[in-house]
């Protein structure tokens, strides 16, 4: 359940917007609600209306690519996270912010990872480690081999994306609508 109501946070940014007082005397009004969240749902509000203060209902699930992309339109830009969010249509800077984390610290695998504990299952654990011993040294060097042959290829893109974004974007496009035609076509 969220901590505040939309009601709540409706009431509080009109009176922001309508009224005398700033975020700090507000916030300040409305303990423990903080400054810094006061002037979200402002940003928020401004943006989308009253969605941008609705708690979502249902998870929102976004691709690596996706992930990278936001990641990558802050880093050229230097845009902030509540700028980025706002850019990409979301409401909440806080995940863009988990995200950029989770990738600086752990790398493309942080962000491919699934949130939430993983299952209990005795079956898997039992699994998992019949794997580890049935996997030779071999298989873990050819394996090792393909992830770092997947990095290279996601840094030479990454690369030419930087260097000239307008012609890689083309590029792609005409790959996607030609993928798009043969789904139609099936």
């Amino acid at each position: 359940m969220a901590k505040y109501s939309e009601e709540f946070k409706l009431m509080v940014v009109l009176e922001y917007l309508n009224g005398p007082l700033g975020c700090g005397l507000l916030a300040k009004k409305y303990k423990p609600l903080a400054e810094s969240q006061l002037r979200r749902w402002v940003r928020a509000y401004q943006e989308f209306g009253r969605i941008g203060l609705a708690a979502k209902k249902n998870k929102q699930f976004y691709s690596v690519q996706f992930k990278l992309d936001v990641l990558n339109f802050m880093k050229r830009t230097g845009a902030s996270y509540q700028e980025t969010a706002i850019h990409f249509k979301m409401n909440n800077p806080n995940l863009i912010a988990s995200w950029y984390s989770k990738f600086s610290k752990e790398g493309l695998e942080g962000l491919k990872r699934a949130k939430g504990r993983p299952s209990m299952s005795k079956k898997t654990k039992a699994t998992t480690k019949k794997l580890e011993k049935s996997i030779s040294r071999e298989q873990l060097l050819e394996r090792e081999n393909e992830l770092l042959r997947l990095e290279i290829a996601y840094l030479k893109k990454l690369n030419a994306f930087q260097e000239n974004p307008n012609a890689f974007l083309e590029k792609h496009k005409q790959r996607l609508h030609s993928n798009s035609k043969k789904k139609d076509s099936d």
